[in-house]
């Protein structure tokens, strides 16, 4: 073979290699992204559903797990705002921030980020949508306590569709506006009873479910599936016209689990959250383009799955070690590592140990959202 010859193979052989890696990176790159946040839930409660929970957990469905450093900007245990908004936005932040960078200034989310590149939007959670972890993914308060001002910031319009509690912060306020009624004149589609069906709000331009007048119930009191119902019903809503879309579900009471050293309440919220997992997992399997983050923004409670503490005859304490028990060290946050779950394409990216604020970036990094807009 002559050197022409060989020159002529070794270009088609470069084009080829440049063309396969372009095509392999255009098939990691996820159209969509679903980020579930288990609230105060470390590894430890992760466990509880390995132990309590009747079938097979799914988190047992991920290969690619990493694990975060959760502490704030001054402090080294976060709160769920900080946290939250280490997610939303990529930045760390003083405890109690919403949606504000350190120095108090106002900072883009990835809600507002996504929404701008035309990446329809959705926020679900059993707290009320102004609590600390939704309330961070559109809203701009120096305090998590400011529900009022909050749920101002959700006239902006950026998100599609939302299903939470929080209704008494829309409708029964000082300033005596009725925000269901702004809602509805910005084309929100807004229902105060059920979470009713998708045929009922496919037409509609914007949905929102306001069903509490605060946090939802507990799982114990009859909650049901509401989670996983109104993660699939905002899949439903926000694809509807083959969109790409981006949906946070928090699963807000395993943290006032921990916060009240009540396991039970703290199993029942997992065991729920699990099931999510997979009812989303399912979605996204089917898909094959939709990337799945499972994580957390700190631990509660400094739970431990101990030896179950019993007595003899005597009256005299022991561990049993053939049964599993359940312990707490404090009724407020930890510091521990939190994991990572990730699963689709660009699930890779979320391996190894790094700090909360990366979620973010991570994120953006593998949907492109980070890319500079040309028009």
């Amino acid at each position: 073979m002559n050197f022409k010859n060989i020159s002529t193979v070794f270009i088609a052989f470069m084009l080829f290699s440049c063309s396969t890696t372009k095509n392999t990176a255009q098939l990691n790159k996820p159209k969509n992204v679903i980020l579930l946040i288990s609230d105060g839930t470390g590894l430890s409660q992760i466990s509880t559903a390995f132990y309590f929970k009747d079938s097979k957990p799914n988190y047992t469905r991920f290969k690619n797990i990493g694990l975060i450093k959760t502490s704030s900007a001054g402090q080294e245990i976060t709160d769920s705002a900080a946290g939250a908004t280490a997610f939303s936005a990529g930045v760390k932040t003083f405890n109690s921030a919403i949606g504000v960078a350190n120095d108090s200034t106002v900072v883009e989310t990835i809600v507002e980020l996504a929404s701008s590149r035309n990446v329809k939007t959705g926020l679900i959670a059993s707290s009320s949508i102004t609590h600390a972890t939704p309330g961070s993914f559109f809203g701009h308060q120096i305090n998590r306590g400011m529900a009022d001002e909050i749920a101002v910031d959700l006239l902006a319009g950026k998100v599609d569709f939302f299903a939470a509690g929080g209704l008494k912060y829309f409708t029964e306020r000082k300033d005596k506006r009725d925000l269901v009624k702004e809602l509805t004149a910005l084309n929100y589609d807004i229902n105060t009873v059920a979470l009713g069906n998708f045929a009922e709000i496919k037409a509609s331009q914007k949905a929102g479910f306001l069903l509490a007048s605060d946090q939802m119930p507990k799982m114990s009191e009859g909650r049901g599936d509401f989670l996983s119902d109104a993660t699939e019903l905002g899949i439903k809503f926000l694809s509807k016209d083959n969109a790409p879309f981006f949906i946070m579900t928090e699963g807000s009471q395993i943290d006032w689990g921990g916060h009240n050293n009540d396991a039970q309440y703290l199993i029942d919220e997992l065991i729920d959250f699990d099931n999510l997992i997979g009812k989303v997992l399912d979605y996204a399997e089917k898909d094959g383009n939709t990337l799945v983050v499972v994580t957390s923004d700190h631990e509660t409670g400094g739970f431990t799955l101990s030896a179950q503490k019993k007595k003899k005859a005597d009256g005299t304490e022991y561990d049993d070690y053939s049964k599993v028990g359940t312990s707490f060290s404090t009724g407020g946050h930890s510091a521990t590592l939190i994991p990572v779950f990730a699963y689709g394409p660009g699930s890779e990216e979320f391996n190894g140990v790094y700090e909360n604020n990366e979620i973010f970036s991570k994120i953006v990094k593998v949907t492109g959202w980070d890319a500079v807009k040309t028009n």
